[in-house]
C-alpha cells in the first residue's frame, strides 16, 4: 500500500493504491482541542489522473490562481453557480434532523430540495427546478439524477404518504428521551386562487377573501413552539372538529402521561374535554364572550374581580378560571370603537351638506344610507341614526353601551390542571405560548415562506406542499434564533449567502473541481452565527437540471 498527501493549508487529496485500485479522496484537516483531526470533503476516485492532477495544482496556488495559466494553456477558470445558501440551509436541515427523516433514497432526497427550496426562494415546483439549475443543489444534496417538474409535483404525494414516517423520525431526534408535557395547538385557513383544489370549498375565511375558496390547517407544537405536525383539513372543518386527530397524536405517536393541550379560545369545548379526559389528558383554553357573560349571569364570576393583576375561581367540579383584564387592549378596543363614531360623524356630515344642498333630495334615503353604513362598520347594534328637520344625527343606547364598554379587554381561561400542578401564573404563561403557534401561521403564510399560492390540486400535493412548509418553517425558525444579534432578517440573510458562488476549475474546457472562495466578513458573520462551515472546494457531477416547460412556449409573438 502507497500513501501519498498532498496539503495545502486545510484541504488537501489523499491518494491510495491498493494493488490495481487507487482510490482520492478530497479531505480537510482541523485542529479539536489542540488534537489535528481529519475528516472526507468528497470521493474523488471517478475523477481521471489529469483531473486529480488539476485539482491538486489548484489547490497549491489557490492564494493566487492566476499562476494557473503558468503551468498549463489547457487550465481556466470560470464564475461557477451559486452554493451559499444551500449549503447553509442544507446544513442547518442536518443539524435539526429533517435530513435523515426524509432519508437517503432519491425521493427523499428530491424532497429535501423541495424543503431547503422554500427556505430561500419561495414559488411553484417549476421555480424550484430553476432553482436548482442555478445552484449546486445535486452536488451538495447529493442528487444523483436530473429532474424537472413533474418529478418534484410526484414527489409532492410522496411526502403526503409517508407523512406519518417523517414526522415521526422528527420527534425521535428531537426528543431521544423524555417526551414532551405540554402541546401548543392552533388552527388557520389559507384561501386558494383556483376552485379546483379537492380540499377546497367556502368557509370561514380567516384571511377576510370573500368568494375565495380555502383549506384549513391545524398545528400541533411543543412548548416551546417547534412544530411537530401539521394536518390539512377540508375548507369547512370547524375548528372543534379538528381537535380529536390531535389527541389522538398525542396519545399514540408523541405524548405520555399528564399531557396538556393548549389551544385557543372556542375550540376546546366539551365534547374535545371529555375526550381529553378520557385519555387522562388535561387542557388550558379561552373561553368565549357569551361564555363569559352566562358565568357573570350565573354568579360563577364576578365584574369586579377583573383587573391587571390575575384573579382565579375555582368551582366544586376542580375547573379553575384565570380572570385578567388587559388594559392596553381595553385602550385598543375603545380607540377602533371611536373611529368608528367618527366615520360615522363623518358620514352624516356630508349627507347633511349634500340635503342642505339638495331640497328635493329625501331624508329617509339619506337615514337608509347612513344606516347601512352603521351595520358595515358593525355598530348598529347601540348607535343609530335618526333624522329631526332634514338633519341626521347618531343616538347612542347608554344600556347597551354600558353593557357593551364592561368587558373591554377581559379574558378568561379555563384549565382542568390542579393548583399544585400548575399556578395562576404558569397556566396564564402557557396560553400566551400560543402566540409561538400564531407566529409560525405569519412566517408560513405570507412572510418568508408563502404557503400561497397553492399551485396544487389533488389532495396528495395539498397536503406533501403544506408539509414541506412546515419543515422549512423548522428551519427559518432556529436561523432567527441565531441570527436574532444580527442587524437582518432570516429572508436577507438568505439573499446574502445565495452571492456565494464556486469557481470552476476547468481543464480542457472540462469542469473538474468546484473552488469555494473565502466569504466576505458580512457572510462569513452570518455563517459563525449559524455555525456552519464552508468547505474549501465541491465536486463537479456534471448534474444538469432543467424544466419541461420553456418560457418561450408561453410569450406571445413579437410583431417585426
Amino acid at each position: 500500500m502507497i500513501d501519498m498527501c498532498i496539503m495545502v493549508a486545510t484541504m488537501y487529496i489523499d491518494t491510495c493504491k491498493t494493488g490495481k485500485y487507487v482510490r482520492h479522496l478530497l479531505r480537510e484537516s482541523y485542529r479539536d482541542g489542540g488534537k489535528v483531526k481529519h475528516r472526507t470533503i468528497a470521493n474523488l476516485s471517478h475523477c481521471s489522473d489529469e483531473e486529480i492532477e488539476a485539482v491538486k495544482l489548484a489547490f497549491k496556488h489557490k492564494k493566487d490562481l492566476s499562476k494557473l495559466g503558468l503551468h498549463s494553456n489547457n487550465v481556466s477558470l470560470e464564475q461557477g453557480v451559486s452554493m451559499g445558501a444551500v449549503w447553509l440551509v442544507h446544513d442547518m436541515a442536518r443539524k435539526l434532523g429533517i435530513v435523515k427523516a426524509l432519508g437517503s433514497s432519491r425521493e427523499g432526497k428530491l424532497a429535501l430540495w423541495q424543503v431547503v427550496a422554500r427556505v430561500i426562494d419561495q414559488g411553484s415546483r417549476l421555480s424550484a427546478v430553476r432553482l436548482a439549475g442555478s445552484t449546486a443543489a445535486c452536488d451538495i444534496l447529493g442528487i444523483k439524477e436530473s429532474f424537472n417538474e413533474d418529478d418534484l409535483y410526484e414527489n409532492l404525494r410522496w411526502i403526503s404518504s409517508k407523512q406519518t414516517i417523517i414526522e415521526n423520525r422528527l420527534f425521535r431526534q428531537l426528543y431521544p428521551e423524555k417526551k414532551p408535557g405540554l402541546f401548543l395547538y392552533d388552527v388557520t385557513s389559507s384561501y386558494l386562487e383556483g376552485v379546483h383544489n379537492q380540499l377546497a370549498t367556502f368557509g370561514y375565511n380567516r384571511d377576510k377573501k370573500r368568494g375565495k375558496k380555502q383549506i384549513v390547517i391545524g398545528l400541533l407544537c411543543d412548548e416551546i413552539g417547534r412544530p411537530l405536525s401539521i394536518e390539512v383539513f377540508v375548507g369547512n372543518t370547524q375548528d372543534p372538529a379538528t381537535v380529536a386527530s390531535q389527541i389522538q397524536k398525542m396519545s399514540d405517536r408523541f405524548g405520555g402521561e399528564g399531557v396538556t393541550l393548549v389551544g385557543d379560545r372556542g375550540m376546546i369545548k366539551s365534547k374535545q374535554i371529555e375526550d381529553l379526559l378520557d385519555k387522562k389528558f388535561h387542557y388550558i383554553t379561552a373561553i368565549t364572550k357569551p361564555q363569559i357573560e352566562a358565568l357573570l349571569v350565573r354568579d360563577v364570576l364576578q365584574l369586579g374581580l377583573f383587573d391587571e393583576q390575575l384573579a382565579e375561581i375555582e368551582t366544586d367540579e376542580g375547573i379553575r378560571y384565570i380572570l385578567r383584564r388587559n388594559p392596553v387592549r381595553a385602550s385598543e378596543i375603545r380607540a377602533s370603537r371611536d373611529g368608528k363614531i367618527h366615520s360615522l360623524k363623518a358620514f352624516l356630515k356630508k349627507k347633511n351638506t349634500y340635503l342642505r344642498e339638495h331640497p328635493k333630495a329625501k331624508p329617509e334615503v339619506a337615514e337608509r344610507a347612513a344606516t347601512g353604513f352603521c351595520n358595515k362598520l358593525k355598530i348598529g347594534k347601540w348607535i343609530g341614526v335618526e333624522v329631526k328637520e332634514r338633519i341626521l344625527s347618531l343616538t347612542i343606547d347608554k344600556e347597551k353601551w354600558c353593557e357593551l364598554i364592561k368587558l373591554d379587554g377581559c379574558y378568561v381561561l379555563k384549565t382542568d390542571l390542579e393548583q399544585k400542578t400548575a399556578s395562576k401564573e404558569t397556566v396564564h404563561a402557557r396560553y400566551k405560548d400560543l402566540a409561538h403557534v400564531e407566529w409560525a401561521f405569519r412566517t408560513s403564510k405570507t412572510v418568508e415562506l408563502e404557503m400561497r399560492p397553492i399551485n396544487v390540486r389533488l389532495e396528495g400535493s395539498t397536503r406533501g406542499h403544506v408539509l414541506v412548509v412546515m419543515l422549512a418553517y423548522l428551519i427559518v425558525q432556529e436561523l432567527a434564533k441565531r441570527w436574532n444579534k444580527l442587524d437582518t432578517t432570516v429572508e436577507e440573510g438568505i439573499k446574502e449567502l445565495s452571492t456565494l458562488c464556486v469557481t470552476n476549475v476547468l481543464v480542457d474546457k472540462h469542469a473538474t473541481c468546484n473552488l469555494v472562495p473565502k466569504p466576505r466578513q458580512a457572510l462569513a458573520e452570518l455563517l459563525k452565527l449559524a455555525d456552519v462551515k464552508i468547505p474549501s472546494a465541491l465536486p463537479s457531477k456534471g448534474i444538469l437540471v432543467s424544466t419541461r416547460k420553456k418560457l418561450q412556449e408561453n410569450r406571445k409573438p413579437v410583431d417585426t
